[in-house]
């Protein structure tokens, strides 16, 4: 007997399992289109920052009193020999406002969103050492930040329109640059 007709003796008992398998598999991708996945990973991280940063303002480009507060005499930096107090507490409490604010609308709208997600990256950095003990939530603020920069906005986004608008169909996603051997060929 052959392999394939041997593979075949031993899957038809199972064929009703594997055709309910892969419409189980067929369902699930339906469900988590990639540009859906996407968009959820920029909300996501968009949404803890946001409420943070909305926080830290009693009006347009007014820092509340509490922000300042904090910077000044809560929040430290936790580096080796420290913990050290933040610098400039009141320019602090404003940058970190005005990012947490920015970058996460920028996300939600797919604006920028690389850069967005570069600069949430960074302030979870800035955040880990602030609060060490946090890791478990800030390690899914890394991942869904790396996401979104390696894979970009997805088609539900501002960037994709505009890129659409624009002409340039070509993949959010750059070619690596080349090298000098394949410059000469």
């Amino acid at each position: 007997m052959s392999k394939t007709l041997e593979a075949l003796a031993v899957t038809k008992p199972f064929a009703p399992l594997v055709q309910l398998v892969e419409k189980a598999n067929w369902l699930v991708q339906m469900v988590a289109q990639p540009s859906f996945a996407q968009l959820v990973l920029r909300v996501g991280l968009a949404v803890p920052f946001w409420r943070s940063g909305i926080l830290k303002w009693d009006g347009f480009l007014q820092l509340s009193d509490t922000a300042v507060e904090l910077f000044s005499s809560e929040f430290m930096l936790h580096l080796p020999g420290g913990p050290y107090p933040y610098p400039a507490p009141a320019v602090m409490a404003f940058l970190s406002g005005s990012g947490e604010v920015v970058f996460s609308t920028l996300l939600v709208l797919g604006l920028a969103t690389r850069f967005a997600a570069t600069g949430l990256l960074i302030m979870t950095a800035v955040v880990e050492l602030t609060v060490p003990d946090g890791w478990p939530v800030h390690i899914t603020w890394v991942a869904m930040a790396l996401g979104i920069m390696a894979w970009g906005p997805g088609r539900l986004s501002l960037d994709y329109l505009v890129r659409r608008v624009l002409g340039m169909d070509t993949p959010f996603r750059s070619p690596p640059p080349a090298t000098p051997a394949e410059d000469q060929a």
